[in-house]
């Protein structure tokens, strides 16, 4: 015979005589009340989530979810998400013309294309794109390993000059210090790519150059997609007063959201800094496998 359940210092049995209840019916009552008590504390933790990352969908925030314990399907998530009206709205943004690939510079073969990776630092793909500020453009150059989708270096000004993808590469370089003949660097045919300075760059550090074909935007599409969730995500929102102030931001999000907290369907939902602690700790160096 099972023993009755407390409820505080009083035994259920004793309170539901006090009230003049039966023990089964206080636990069909409990049976009902608990899974809305459940729903409701799954549908505060989903709205926590998008108000902390008002970009996410219902697959990252399942995502999420998931990293705090919750066992939850995506459609579960989509209905309670659309009932709460929180599913987020995204809008197409207009893309001016960043690339010039009218010049006389020359003009590398496609070696991405069909490369499989296996680690990080193999594929770099760099691009650029602009950033409205209140009284002018700014452009940002990013370089980003193609792996772990990591942002690896980047540089923001109020100009398209060579410098600008120079900086952003040579940043990227100091932070990975990539093994030399190890590594492909790959971006579309702009001039800020294709010029002598930026080739001599590459050929210092033993980095092998590729770019992207004619009129294919496909064949650079995660570094597109990198620049497609910082408008959405934090471009749009905003409104830069100064150029300072852009890079300030900016930096934020690349370095503390993007890079570290935000989740990426194509790591598992995980963020780029933990994919990459992950593989170092499944992978250590040869070094300290051999200590």
């Amino acid at each position: 015979m099972t023993q009755d359940l407390s409820q505080g210092a009083t035994r259920v049995a004793r309170l539901c005589s006090l009230a003049g209840l039966s023990r089964a019916g206080y636990y069909r009552a409990w049976r009902a009340s608990a899974p809305r008590a459940e729903e409701a504390g799954l549908r505060d933790a989903i709205q926590r989530i998008a108000l902390e990352n008002r970009k996410y969908g219902y697959r990252r925030i399942t995502g999420e979810l998931g990293r705090q314990g919750w066992r939850i399907n995506h459609k579960r998530v989509l209905r309670l998400m659309r009932r709460d009206n929180l599913l987020c709205l995204r809008c197409k943004p207009f893309v001016p013309v960043t690339t010039d690939s009218n010049h006389g510079w020359r003009v590398v073969p496609n070696l991405a294309r069909g490369m499989e990776l296996t680690g990080v630092d193999q594929l770099w793909v760099a691009d650029i794109t602009y950033v409205r500020l209140a009284e002018e453009f700014a452009f940002l150059a990013v370089v980003i390993d193609a792996f772990s989708r990591k942002v690896v270096g980047w540089a923001i000004d109020d100009h398209l000059q060579a410098s600008l993808a120079i900086a952003a590469l040579r940043t990227a370089i100091v932070t990975r210090k990539p093994t030399p003949e190890s590594l492909i660097h790959h971006s579309d045919r702009g001039v800020q790519y294709a010029c002598d300075d930026y080739a001599a760059l590459l050929a210092q550090h033993g980095i092998q150059a590729s770019m992207s074909r004619v009129g294919n935007p496909y064949d650079n599409a995660k570094a597109e997609s990198f620049m497609k969730t910082l408008k959405s995500e934090e471009v749009d929102g905003r409104a830069y007063r100064t150029l300072a102030e852009a890079r300030r931001q900016i930096a934020t999000f690349i370095d503390e959201v993007y890079n570290r907290r935000r989740l990426h369907s194509a790591l598992g939902y995980r963020p780029p800094a933990e994919f990459e602690a992950n593989l170092t700790r499944l992978n250590p160096p040869l070094r300290e496998a051999a200590d």
